[in-house]
């Protein structure tokens, strides 16, 4: 089932277009990364998903439906976890979450088991009844998720849930949305960490100017700019090498010996480092380290828009 459908949507603020004709389709079960640099149509399109612009052209559905004539149904089934902090600093954790669920009409016993439920699911549980001004700011971003997560929706669009906090924190967050995923929560995930990115997501779109120029797996994205990788293996002595042999395994492509350092040129879809380092170990070559260097997502994306993803 599809979670998401966009349809040509275009968004224009006067002259400038901020989204141009985009289409994107997101199915139940996703971790979708949505990446651009700053000004490339991402908050934008966002902002649209969840109802707080509208579009110039074009349709956007949720679960099938329309937002544009089923906007209560959408936001019942969006929770949203915005970049900038959308917390109460002088209502305590339990009042903020209980404001946010109260929105999408959580009333009574069933409210309070909600608010419990997510504050536990982030870890506030023994904080609930402090401020959260004296909070520190990874607990502050676990509230905002626990504010976005107590009406249970189908869809959260997380942008940005990591800007600014510790390493601690950061890994505590990517865990929960692996738990929510798993719980059967469809993920809209935004950031300028790439790392984060391919750890996480099953599937990614690149966003330049308003258009999406590149959509897939983090696999298919790396094979648009190559479908090779570079073996680099550093050898304690290269006398009994022989680069006939290393060129029959399977996949490879060219072998170069450069002092005690084998650089091997392989077919990137092509699983062979095993057979490789068998090859050392059989002639009794110590390798002193090896390194795989297959392009990773923020090659990816220089290479298709020009820029990094914090410009």
């Amino acid at each position: 089932m599809n979670v998401l459908e966009i349809n040509n949507l275009t968004k224009k603020f006067s002259d400038f277009i901020a989204v141009d004709n985009m289409s994107l389709t997101i199915k139940e079960g996703e971790i979708f990364g949505f990446l651009g640099s700053n000004g490339a149509g991402k908050s934008t399109t966002i902002n649209m998903v969840a109802g707080l612009l509208r579009s110039n052209e074009g349709e956007i559905k949720i679960l099938g439906k329309n937002i544009a004539n089923h906007s209560k149904f959408a936001k019942r089934n969006i929770g949203i976890v915005p970049q900038d902090l959308a917390i109460y600093e002088d209502l305590t954790a339990f009042e903020n979450v209980r404001f946010f669920a109260g929105l999408y009409g959580l009333r009574g016993a069933e409210l309070k088991d909600r608010v419990e439920e997510a504050l536990k699911f982030v870890g506030l549980v023994d904080k609930q009844k402090s401020l959260p001004k004296n909070f520190s700011g990874g607990m502050k971003r676990r509230l905002n998720i626990a504010c976005a997560i107590a009406h249970k929706p189908k869809l959260i669009i997380m942008d940005e849930p990591t800007v600014g906090i510790d390493p601690q924190s950061r890994n505590y967050i990517l865990n929960s949305v692996r738990q929510l995923n798993e719980m059967g929560c469809t993920v809209i995930y935004t950031s300028h960490y790439m790392e984060e990115v391919e750890e996480i997501c099953s599937r990614i779109a690149i966003v330049d100017h308003g258009k999406i120029i590149a959509e897939g797996t983090k696999e298919q994205l790396k094979a648009i700019i190559t479908d090779t990788k570079d073996i680099w293996v550093d050898v304690k002595s290269n006398e009994n090498l022989e680069e006939n042999v290393i060129k029959e395994i399977n996949g490879v492509n060219t072998v170069q010996v450069e002092d005690n350092v084998v650089k091997i040129n392989s077919q990137a879809e092509v699983s062979n480092l095993n057979k490789i380092i068998q090859y050392f170990i059989n002639r009794n070559i110590e390798i002193r380290s090896l390194e795989e260097q297959a392009p990773n997502l923020e090659t990816v994306f220089l290479t298709l828009t020009g820029r990094n993803l914090r410009d």
